[in-house]
């Protein structure tokens, strides 16, 4: 499989050996190159990376290799897969992409293990201290493989308090030892200041937050956006889990502003640049320059934004599973009002958008793995929160598609008539956690088959209210699992180990799916084994 963000954008591509093809990040024209067989004298060990190192997007024989260096300076990475051990140079790091630098790893082996270590290296021979990485990939035949999801990360001011042990679920994460992580979006809160102290409403102890310049105010500015990205890499347990366990990333609204749509004028008074879109440009250009993610090209040539691109895309993990990541931001229409059938009749547009709704019906179509599992930015059926704001998919009404729906009841409609098998849905926004099944016979619109939906989150932020209740029942939604409270929680209540959320898939080499939905404390809240429909000829 291919990841192509932009087709019309070609870098140079370096071979080593027979297996391993290299397509690097952002060349630096002015630093002269080195040689892949020669590498200068060793001069001075330098700082570690304070980034340290990620993994992303690993299929069965491609992976992203992503840090970020500390001035103009080259990656280096060291292979280690079995017996054979080898050696890639990255391109030049500079300030047009804040030294962040990727190597995207292509034509690996699969079902297999490497080992890497990461330094960077200046013109005059200094080099920082290697980092260790791993990671596996995917199986190309049968056999078990397991990944975790869930989203949303230091919200609502929490940041990383020392003293309390830090961004604690990761480090439970970690624990499970998956082959791959999936962050649903809301990766950062660019929008939300974070204080020094907060005292906590439930025991009246102080949290204290480990400040830096970028998050003392909503992020405006590119370095703002940047500062933010690196704030949660200060943090000893997500630096380790990424080390170790690959990532796949999505992007929401925080990434931005809460709730942001295209052609959006922000109302809060507190941001002197107040047009979504110039916000928007900063923070994806933020986003991807900081997520291990395929971008083959940052900066555009007039120096200026990106190259034209896409977020959406298919990570193909083998015989048993393909990954579809949807942007629910980029492509939406306007937020609309309480009023469903007025949004209707003005025609305003879903969250996918039409090509992208065309590609997800044609990928699953095409798809022959036997899990196909859709990412989205958010539930198909939360409840209806601020009816002047209307962000996801439900609109509150229980009738016939309205609104979003539509969009969502095709997309259904075409997986039954297409008789596509075992597509599961994942998500995370809501900050609590649910297994929600739909069926048509519970359901307004009833041309679909039913399926689960598997909602998972927070990760570092404050619990919201699960109200199993008010789900939209357009779709037929029903709750076998929720873990929350059904009155209202206090105002910005903290991160603690019980409350926030991360779920489970475990692919048995025979092809069952086990979900499971965890505390952030590691306990099983809920598990449910699904058997697989087998495959149309």
């Amino acid at each position: 499989m291919t990841l192509l963000w932009d087709d019309r954008t070609r870098l140079g591509e370096l071979r080593v050996g027979r297996r391993s093809t290299i397509v690097a990040g952002l060349a630096g024209a002015s630093v002269p190159a080195l040689g892949l067989a020669r590498f200068p004298a060793f001069v001075e060990r330098r700082p570690d990376l304070t980034t340290g190192v990620r993994s992303g997007e690993v299929t069965t024989s491609s992976a992203v290799i992503w840090s970020r260096g500390v001035e103009p300076s080259r990656m280096m990475v060291r292979l280690r897969s079995g017996a054979r051990q080898w050696t890639v140079r990255g391109r030049w790091t500079d300030p047009r992409t804040d030294f962040t630098s990727r190597l995207h790893l292509r034509d690996l082996a699969p079902g297999r293990e490497y080992d890497t270590e990461v330094w960077f290296e200046t013109p005059e021979g200094e080099r920082s201290a290697p980092e260790q990485l791993s990671f596996r990939t995917a199986p190309i035949h049968a056999a078990a493989q397991s990944i975790v999801w869930s989203g949303d990360t230091n919200g609502q001011g929490w940041g990383i308090d020392k003293g309390r042990g830090g961004m604690t679920t990761y480090r439970m994460m970690l624990d499970l030892r998956p082959d791959l992580f999936v962050h649903v979006g809301d990766t950062i809160y660019a929008d939300e200041p974070m204080p020094e102290t907060r005292l906590l409403v439930e025991d009246g102890t102080t949290w204290r937050n480990e400040l830096t310049e970028d998050v003392l105010a909503p992020a405006e500015t590119l370095a703002n956006f940047r500062g933010r990205h690196r704030y949660p890499l200060r943090d000893e347990h997500v630096r380790a889990f990424y080390a170790e366990v690959p990532s796949v990333v999505q992007w929401d609204d925080h990434e931005t502003s809460n709730n942001w749509y295209p052609g959006e004028t922000i109302d809060d008074m507190g941001y002197s640049e107040r047009r979504a879109d110039v916000l928007a440009v900063r923070g994806r250009r933020a986003w991807q320059e900081y997520q291990p993610v395929p971008v083959q090209r940052l900066v555009a040539p007039d120096g200026n934004g990106f190259a034209p691109n896409r977020i959406y895309r298919r990570v193909s993990r083998g015989q048993h599973l393909d990954l579809f990541l949807m942007d629910m931001r980029s492509w939406r229409g306007p937020n609309p009002d309480a009023d469903p059938a007025q949004a209707a009749e003005r025609g305003e547009a879903g969250l996918l958008g039409p090509t992208q709704e065309a590609w997800l019906i044609d990928g699953l179509r095409r798809s022959r793995a036997t899990w196909k599992v859709i990412s989205i930015d958010q539930p198909l059926s939360a409840p209806v929160r601020d009816t002047g704001d209307l962000d996801g998919v439900a609109n509150g009404d229980d009738g016939p598609p309205l609104g979003r729906e539509p969009e969502i009841a095709r997309i259904l409609s075409a997986i039954k008539r297409h008789r596509i098998r075992n597509v599961v849905w994942i998500t995370a926004d809501v900050h609590y956690t649910a297994a929600n099944h739909y069926d048509p016979g519970r359901a307004t619109f009833t041309d679909f088959d039913p399926f689960w939906e598997f909602i998972s989150g927070p990760l570092h932020c404050s619990p919201f209210t699960a109200r199993p209740t008010e789900l939209d029942q357009t779709f037929g939604p029903l709750v076998h699992f929720t873990h929350g409270k059904d009155e209202p929680l206090p105002v910005k209540i903290a991160p603690r180990p019980d409350n926030q959320h991360v779920g489970h898939l475990a692919i048995a080499a025979t092809g069952e799916l086990t979900v499971s939905l965890y505390d952030g404390g590691g306990t099983v809240l809920w598990f449910r084994t699904l058997e697989p429909d087998p495959l149309e000829a």
